[in-house]
């Protein structure tokens, strides 16, 4: 993991519309179309540090900007990690992962906490959440999805679409 692996700050909000409008009048900001919908999310039972624990089915939704620096705008999902950080609003930092599982172990041995984890259906990390005491929270997003994201930046629209 490297510093320039970073690509994106996350920022959890009620409504991505209206925080999507407030930071494009006041910074210009551009964004894409968003993206969501039913994901199955491994999340940690008894604090198992690979991820290990009970799957739910998360409704998320987020969009980027298409401008730079990258932004990420996070719905709201109560009584998950994704709620709003109180004060800054800066809820992750998004890193590119060449081996998400192998990222993932490291900063578990480092102390970071691992929050959630997206599986692929052959059970396969392709990104997770980590959170430690004295630091930000931290996303690892694998590679694979780096060419999908930056057509998805350049053209606003969603994978597929």
């Amino acid at each position: 993991m490297k510093s320039s692996d970073q690509f994106h700050v996350g920022i959890v909000v009620e409504d991505i519309d209206a925080a999507a409008a407030e930071l494009s009048a006041v910074f210009g900001y551009q964004w894409a179309e968003p993206l969501g919908g039913p994901v199955r999310v491994s999340l940690p039972g008894g604090g198992g540090d690979e991820g290990e624990g009970d799957d739910v089915v998360l409704d998320l939704l987020s969009t980027y900007s298409m401008s730079t620096p990258r932004l990420e705008l996070v719905r709201r999902v109560p009584g998950t990690l994704w709620e709003p950080v109180t004060g800054s609003g800066v809820h992750h930092l998004g890193y590119w992962s060449d081996d998400v599982a192998a990222d993932s172990a490291e900063l578990a041995r480092r102390g970071h906490t691992v929050e959630a984890v997206g599986r692929r259906p052959d059970g396969t990390p392709y990104w997770a959440f980590h959170h430690s005491r004295s630091g930000p929270r931290v996303e690892l997003v694998t590679r694979a999805l780096q060419p999908v994201l930056e057509q998805y930046w350049a053209t606003g629209k969603r994978p597929g679409a």
